[in-house]
């Protein structure tokens, strides 16, 4: 049974907008079976990720404007640091390798005779 807003617990709405989020991230949370230890873990993670959002009004503005009488408010998505979104890459078995080339280089390189000291590491 997939995750559900009631889960998470909050308000309904942006508990959904959270979900909804966290499924374009991973989007094997809704494979976890009732109970298991992986849903329990994205169920923590997203209650976290609830926990950080700030209550509708003051505290959730990022920019306000005197003359142009306008303002900005942050958006759900930036709820989701990069622990978050690691945590649930992880729990779907694609955690990124933290930046570093991923794939087997060939050794042999034209390059040899520009360097003949050896190899560059």
């Amino acid at each position: 049974m997939p995750i559900t807003p009631a889960d998470i617990g909050g308000d309904e709405d942006t508990a959904r907008r959270l979900l909804v989020l966290a499924r374009s991230i991973a989007p094997c949370i809704d494979s976890f079976a009732d109970n298991s230890e992986p849903k329990k873990d994205a169920v923590a993670v997203l209650r976290g990720v609830l926990a950080e959002q700030p209550a509708a009004g003051s505290r959730r503005t990022r920019s306000v404007s005197r003359n142009g009488t306008s303002m900005s408010f942050a958006d759900v998505e930036s709820a989701f640091d990069t622990d978050a979104r690691q945590a649930l890459r992880s729990l779907c078995g694609s955690a990124s390798s933290g930046g570093h080339p991923v794939g087997s280089f060939p050794t042999a390189r034209p390059f040899a005779n520009v360097w003949p000291e050896g190899e560059y590491t």
